[in-house]
């Protein structure tokens, strides 16, 4: 049980099912017979994966002080994507790549707020620490909108290793930080490149700054000088798509 991961939610759980990914079994709250819900049940029925009606009180046992809607479901682990594959695709595809990566991230939400924005943004994968990073957890998914059950997530080890590596294939490094000199969208953002989201109270760490090509900073003009991670991401994130649209 405890290698399971939980889905929890109607959009995220529905969004599993859409993607085919590997479902052991779903739980919904007896009495729930609602479109969505059933729409659930319909997408399950034609997978072949079991639903099983419990009562609120095990939904809640299962998911403590999270909002389930009434609808969990037990996946295995999250499956990691393959960096070296993920570029292939972007490459065969003629696809500019483009990576992100959350460096010292720990708040789920603000994690699943990213990879939901970077589905909704075409990137081509989220990177993500084993170390000082969130984990991919039911709060993650549900936060995500079922974003993570598209978005490759790939699991890297040292993060200035990586993006050396990255660097030799032609990317550049984009690091976001409140003490950037240069305006984000004053900056070219056309070519293959990682983005570097660093946490809100630290920021990006100074290893991986020093790997940074450009560190670019969000302009501020009101009393609070930072930005939620997940918002600062978002635009940074869409402001790369609008300059490779030309926009």
């Amino acid at each position: 049980m405890s290698t399971e991961r939980i889905i929890m939610g109607r959009n995220s759980v529905t969004e599993a099912l859409r993607a085919h990914r590997a479902i052991i079994k779903i739980y919904v709250a007896e009495g729930n017979v609602t479109p969505p819900v059933q729409r659930i049940r319909d997408l399950a029925a034609a997978d072949d994966i079991l639903v099983e009606n419990v009562s609120m009180k095990v939904l809640n046992q299962m998911a403590p002080g999270n909002r389930h809607q009434g609808v969990i479901a037990l996946a295995p682990p999250v499956a990691y994507a393959d960096l070296a594959q993920v570029l292939d695709e972007a490459t065969q595809q003629g696809r500019v790549p483009f990576l992100v990566l959350p460096d010292g991230i720990e708040d789920v939400h603000n994690l699943g707020a990213i990879i939901r924005t970077a589905e909704c943004a075409g990137v081509d994968a989220v990177l993500l620490p084993k170390r000082r990073s969130a984990p991919i957890n039911e709060t993650v998914s549900k936060t995500s909108a079922g974003a993570v059950e598209y978005m490759p997530l790939v699991q890297i080890g040292n993060i200035a290793q990586t993006l050396k590596q990255l660097k030799k294939r032609g990317f550049w490094v984009i690091g976001a930080d409140m003490d950037g000199t240069t305006a984000y969208f004053h900056s070219s953002l056309t070519d293959p490149i990682v983005l570097v989201i660093g946490s809100e109270g630290k920021g990006i760490s100074r290893l991986v700054k020093e790997a940074c090509d450009v560190i670019v900073r969000i302009p501020m003009a009101g009393h609070v000088n930072s930005l939620n991670a997940s918002v600062a991401a978002a635009l940074l994130m869409y402001e790369v798509v609008r300059q490779r649209q030309g926009e």
